[in-house]
């Protein structure tokens, strides 16, 4: 969380200057009413609520709404988003829980200070995707507060991330890498003495989400069969070749020479990947972690590591965060490790700006909005 807090400070005067030249580009040269978060809406598939949120019980316009965590220079956007209405700006936890008191809505990181301080917020917009500490907060569920969230914007790049590692597991780069370092020119093979190519492997990709569905079509572009599984149904886009449900995964793991998992955090997901699904998956199988580290037991994942049921693992996420100097896994050669930051890239900022000026247009507006959470099922 705090590397996305500094990300978005920091990322503000380039992502306002990136969005104002995206609307004068538009206004310029683009289809009717084309602005830059219509494009974004079509080319991330984002999901509107079914309903206007001025249908919602209680919502009223929002008179003052508290933005922190967002540097200066990015005010005017949301101001021009909201006409009429006063934004609270807040630099930090402390102001934003002193200021919360006058606000009918909140930008920002989803805090229960800041909700309990607020009695009137009606509305909560999450600069992150992973919403499950805001969910397990009582006053979320029992005043009905709406929360929206960043679902589908850090699919591309995670995805990226994903295929990445899974490039650099299949070509030997995380032995080859330390050997340039060493400057040692070495044609030794690396573990498990071969290397490999993606295409014609199977890949299983585990939450068929936003993130799942942009790995599934960068392995099938690859020409990797696509296997994944689904919590709410087997729909799943052609570049897929079968959607299994939940209770298919260590059934669908056999068969993979690849495992990414791209669920969110749940009941359902906690420790999902288990010594049963270790013990369930392909001999030699590569498993990708971009959800969230406590869906994985992981003494029993560096078990399966160290008995070569595992053939490796690429993890952008564990549990704790960070990871303890001791841990096992910092000495593996068949594991990478990245410090979640599989969502950072260099649109990232412009691309959570655009979502959430959008929502603060639709919410004043009582429009549908953006990427509502069911939080009910967490995501």
């Amino acid at each position: 969380m705090k590397n996305i807090r500094k990300a978005w400070t920091a990322g503000c005067a380039a992502l306002v200057m990136a969005l104002c030249a995206g609307h004068a580009a538009a206004a310029e040269g683009g289809a009717p009413g084309a602005s830059p978060a219509a494009a974004l809406i079509q080319r991330l598939g984002l999901e509107e609520s079914a309903k206007p949120v001025r249908e919602q019980a209680g919502w009223r316009k929002p008179q003052k709404v508290l933005v922190w965590n967002v540097a200066p220079q990015a005010v005017p956007m949301l101001q021009a988003a909201a006409p009429g209405v006063e934004l609270l700006l807040a630099k930090d936890v402390s102001e934003a829980v002193r200021l919360a008191k006058h606000a009918d809505a909140a930008l920002g990181f989803c805090s229960a200070e800041v909700l309990a301080a607020g009695p009137d917020i009606r509305w909560v917009q999450s600069f992150s995707a992973g919403v499950e500490r805001c969910v397990a907060i009582p006053a979320l569920r029992e005043r009905g507060i709406l929360l929206t969230n960043m679902q589908r914007v850090a699919g591309p790049v995670m995805a990226e991330h994903v295929l990445a590692m899974m490039l650099a597991h299949a070509r030997g780069l995380s032995f080859f890498i330390p050997e340039r370092m060493a400057a040692r020119w070495t044609r030794e093979v690396p573990a498990p003495g071969r290397m490999m190519t993606l295409e014609g492997k199977t890949v299983l990709v585990v939450g068929l989400g936003g993130i799942g569905v942009e790995v599934a079509r960068r392995a099938h572009a690859l020409g990797m069969r696509v296997v994944a599984t689904r919590a709410s149904g087997r729909e799943g886009p052609a570049f897929v070749s079968y959607v299994g449900l939940s209770d298919e995964l260590n059934k669908l793991a056999a068969e993979a020479d690849f495992v990414v998992n791209t669920t969110p955090l749940t009941p359902a997901t906690t420790r999902m990947f288990d010594a049963k699904f270790f013990a369930a998956v392909k001999p030699g199988a590569f498993f990708v972690n971009v959800g969230r580290g406590q869906s994985v037991v992981q003494d029993e994942m560096i078990a399966a590591l160290r008995s070569g049921r595992l053939g490796g693992a690429g993890l952008d996420v564990t549990d704790p965060e960070p990871l303890p100097a001791d841990s096992p896994l910092w000495q593996m050669q068949n594991v990478i490790l990245t410090p979640h930051v599989s969502a950072q890239s260099d649109v990232d900022d412009s691309v959570r700006m655009t979502v959430a000026v959008e929502n603060l247009r639709r919410y004043v507006a009582g429009e549908k909005m953006l990427s509502v959470v069911d939080v009910a099922k967490g995501y």
